[in-house]
């Protein structure tokens, strides 16, 4: 499979009490599939797996399958802290007919890079589709190095990783001593860097109210090459991502930020908080002036591109 453009780990929005809000999630597809966005991400952190039993991320998925109907490529989170609940969940993404799965490494578990890999090779070997790799050791404490690229290399469905480490040497490496796995943006503040190192799609949680912005930038990039322009609009994305960053608020301002584009969302599933009040105020100020300055370089964009094609 070929990842290209913008992936979206979409949000699972909630009713006050933390149930599902089915409604919502459905305008939410809708609208990223109308924005263009390049895929859908079901089980992703950004949709609050960690707080979901196995059978609820079973149904977000084929709900979100079933929205989609087609009109973009699903990834199905399958990361778990037992090798046979991603088993499970994987066999679960091929009966619901998921394009490509989304594996990190088992949270708390540290294991060694061979262990890491037997257990991806294991997940592989039940379910037989694409796999996006999701290398994030911030979050489950241990890097997916050499050693583990070298042994899940030997299965091509292996074909993609989202690198969030944010270590730019590992992005060095994996261009350099990779080519074969295709890299995606998984470190927001460095897209700019991922596309100069030839990536080819990012997967961003912004994107699910911001994703004109996030597709412009891939554009400039990934499309045009013209990392001038890509730069400007970089530089107009940084506060946003400072502000997700910040504090450990990152899902609350993502679902907040949806709010702020007009569709439901709701809170987030406990331990997690919603916003407060001048959290909101933050990224409300921050939403508006970066939608200002990226449309503004935009618009400097669609005369020149209407001269060309004259």
């Amino acid at each position: 499979m070929k990842f290209e453009g913008i992936y979206t780990p979409v949000i699972t929005p909630h009713h006050s009490d933390g149930s599902v809000d089915w409604d919502a999630l459905a305008a939410q597809i809708d609208h990223l599939v109308q924005s263009g966005v390049h895929g859908v991400i079901s089980g992703g952190s950004t949709g609050e797996y960690y707080a979901q039993a196995l059978e609820e991320r079973i149904e977000v998925g084929r709900f979100t399958k079933e929205r989609l109907a087609g009109r973009a490529p699903l990834i199905f989170g399958v990361s778990a802290i037992r090798q046979p609940d991603s088993v499970e969940l994987a066999l679960a993404g091929k009966a619901l007919g998921a394009d490509a799965l989304l594996m990190g490494s088992p949270p708390y578990a540290v294991p060694t890079e061979r262990e890491n890999a037997l257990n991806a090779l294991a997940v592989d070997r039940a379910a037989d589709l694409p796999i996006m790799l999701y290398n994030y050791p911030g979050r489950m404490g241990v890097d997916m190095g050499e050693e583990f690229l070298d042994r899940v290399g030997r299965s091509r469905n292996f074909c993609a990783i989202k690198e969030s480490s944010g270590d730019i040497n590992r992005v060095h490496m994996l261009a350099r001593d990779y080519p074969h796995i295709q890299l995606s943006c998984g470190m927001d503040d460095q897209a700019l860097e991922f596309f100069a190192w030839g990536a080819r799609s990012w997967v961003c949680a912004g994107s699910n109210f911001l994703p004109t912005e996030h597709i412009a930038l891939w554009r400039a990039c990934a499309v045009d090459g013209d990392f001038e322009r890509g730069r400007r609009i970089m530089s107009a994305m940084l506060p946003l991502m400072r502000v997700l960053e910040q504090g450990g608020k990152f899902i609350q301002c993502v679902k907040y930020g949806v709010e702020l584009d007009g569709r439901r969302a709701g809170p987030p599933r406990p331990p997690l908080k919603p916003l407060n009040k001048n959290d909101k105020r933050d990224l409300e100020q921050v939403v508006r002036v970066l939608k200002r300055a990226v449309a503004a370089i935009e618009a400097e964009r669609q005369p020149t591109e209407l001269r060309a094609a004259e």
